[in-house]
């Protein structure tokens, strides 16, 4: 891709670097809350709301979907674990591709950036758009069915006042972090809490016999998994932003070992307390089944359950939206996506190009968006990029043992993260065989065909440079430099 207009360019029409050796970068402004918060707000979000009547549909049982909600937070856990010493290794921003380019070379990571810039990070954000207004919109239509045009109306609105908040103040985007965090997390608790009351009522005949109806099978598991972990998905967003992150060899693991739990504790929690209020047909036959619970549970009291899933699924989306912004950002920076996505404001040093190029793609998404098949598409491709960083940090382990690390894990657990990757990437081919999934792969594989003139050849057309010139002019961004 056309690299970078230097610091000998113009920023604005008025405007000049004083300096022009010196590039702009973004600071380190996240400290170990706004680090929990991150993982915690992202993590929480849409899927604990709508995705555990999915986990019973694949699973049959009230007993078996606990196991599978353990299971995917065990996973996660595991999984942010390994990413910790990663991040330690590789300090810098850009998660899964950074370490894949610094593992395994350009064309991979460069097919990770085409993917997940292009599709994987705006459907992500388009779903829980899509679920924050379905929520919203709902108490307007309570008496018939939500019109779709309302809903991917009101998406598009979620969509854009994030961006602009992170296009503003990267300061403003953690605040709001953490205040949906706190609110998100008492919501959780009002329905713990209701729960625990059912329970004491004697409400117990749905776990009495909690593994009546077991479904049993490659594929199904391996569904029900992808289900549970897009309500687990964020576990990895603070390894986007490590360039960002204050003393990131201390906070960064700490971070982790404080929010996955949490999180854990928190689901599980709050499907005991679905399952206390609900039969399994009742479960089965919601739409939202946190609703649901609410006017059973709550009453007249409903509302504050929609009004907390709402709040829950704005703040995820907008972590969602700084991490994802941050990959689009760096894969730019390293020379693998268009030059002006990897500049900042000179005077708020956000990555506003890539977050408004993340903005256009989102909400292109949302007009053929659907909750359920974007989960699958997100799931399946996610953990096909997961699998190949985990292999990153076990080439790391195994084949560079002397480079400097601040934290370890045991190379057991990479292990098991390897597995776990490979069992959810094959399950759902061979249980459940669908043309989605050959879709998928040759999307993935049509990134070749532009990183070979691009990327590899470095081919250039002479309109680029005319194009990022007039976008530095607009936005008033610099090329920008890593933290050191």
């Amino acid at each position: 891709m056309e690299k970078s207009i230097k610091n000998d360019n113009p920023l604005s029409c008025n405007e000049q670097v004083e300096n022009k050796d010196e590039k702009v970068h973004l600071k380190r402004q996240i400290g170990l809350v706004s680090a929990v918060s991150l993982i915690t707000g992202t993590m929480i979000g849409s899927g604990i709301f709508m995705s555990p009547q999915w986990v019973l549909f694949y699973m049959g049982s009230p007993g078996a979907s606990l196991l599978i909600w353990a299971a995917c937070g065990v996973l996660a856990m595991l999984g942010a674990l390994s990413y910790a010493e990663l991040g330690t290794v590789i300090k810098e921003s850009g998660g899964e591709y950074i370490y894949i380019l610094r593992t395994f070379g350009p064309l991979p990571a460069f097919l990770l950036a085409y993917t997940s810039v292009i599709v994987v990070r705006p459907a992500s954000i388009a779903g829980i758009a899509l679920s924050f207004a379905e929520y919203v919109v709902a108490n307007f239509y309570q008496d018939c069915q939500s019109p779709e045009v309302v809903i991917k109306c009101t998406a598009a609105v979620c969509i854009l006042v994030l961006s602009i908040i992170n296009c503003l103040n990267v300061r403003l985007a953690t605040s709001i972090m953490n205040i949906f965090t706190a609110a998100k997390l008492m919501v959780l608790l009002v329905i713990i809490v209701g729960g625990i009351v059912f329970l004491i009522k004697g409400n117990t005949q749905v776990l009495d016999n909690a593994f009546a109806n077991t479904v049993n099978g490659f594929g199904p598991v391996g569904v029900a998994f992808y289900q549970g972990l897009w309500s687990y998905d964020g576990w990895n967003n603070l390894n986007y932003v490590t360039e960002e992150l204050k003393n990131p060899e201390v906070n960064l693991p700490r971070a982790v070992m404080i929010a996955i739990p949490l999180v854990t504790f928190v689901y599980l929690l709050v499907n005991v307390s679905y399952f206390a209020a609900m039969t399994p047909s009742e479960f089965l036959s919601s739409d939202a089944v946190a609703i649901s619970w609410g006017i059973k549970v709550l009453g007249s009291w409903a509302w504050l359950i929609s009004l907390g899933v709402a709040m829950s699924t704005f703040g995820s989306a907008n972590g969602t939206f700084f991490s994802g912004g941050r990959l689009c950002y760096v894969a730019a920076r390293e020379g693998h996506l268009p030059d002006a996505l990897s500049m900042a404001h000179v005077k708020r040093f956000t990555p506003s190009p890539a977050l408004i190029f993340t903005t256009v793609i989102s909400l292109i998404m949302i007009i053929p968006g659907n909750f359920s098949s974007i989960v699958n598409f997100f799931s399946f491709t996610a953990w096909f990029f997961y699998g190949i960083t985990i292999a990153g940090l076990l080439y790391l382990k195994i084949k560079k043992p002397e480079l400097p690390r601040v934290y370890k894990v045991p190379i057991i657990i990479p292990i098991i993260v390897q597995i776990a990757s490979v069992f959810l990437v094959i399950a759902p081919i061979v249980g459940s065989p669908q043309m989605e999934y050959l879709y998928v792969a040759l999307f993935i594989l049509s990134g070749i065909i532009i990183y070979i003139p691009f990327i590899h050849y470095r081919w250039s057309p002479k309109c680029f440079r005319s194009i990022t010139l007039h976008i530095q002019l607009l936005l008033e961004v610099a090329p920008s430099d890593k933290n050191k």
